[in-house]
């Protein structure tokens, strides 16, 4: 059980997310915004 865990794991290569998608979702997070009004919220995107 023990070379289980010491071998090197295919899915750590499959998880990282590319710079484009990174990048996307930056740039979405930073254009969004929340408004609260009493108690709803309305998400307007600035682009």
């Amino acid at each position: 059980m023990a070379k289980i865990y010491s071998k090197k794991s295919l899915v750590t290569k499959k998880m990282k997310p590319e710079k484009e998608i990174v990048s996307f979702l930056l740039n979405y997070s930073k254009a969004l915004s929340i408004i609260k009004i009493e108690d709803k919220n309305f998400e307007i995107i600035a682009n």
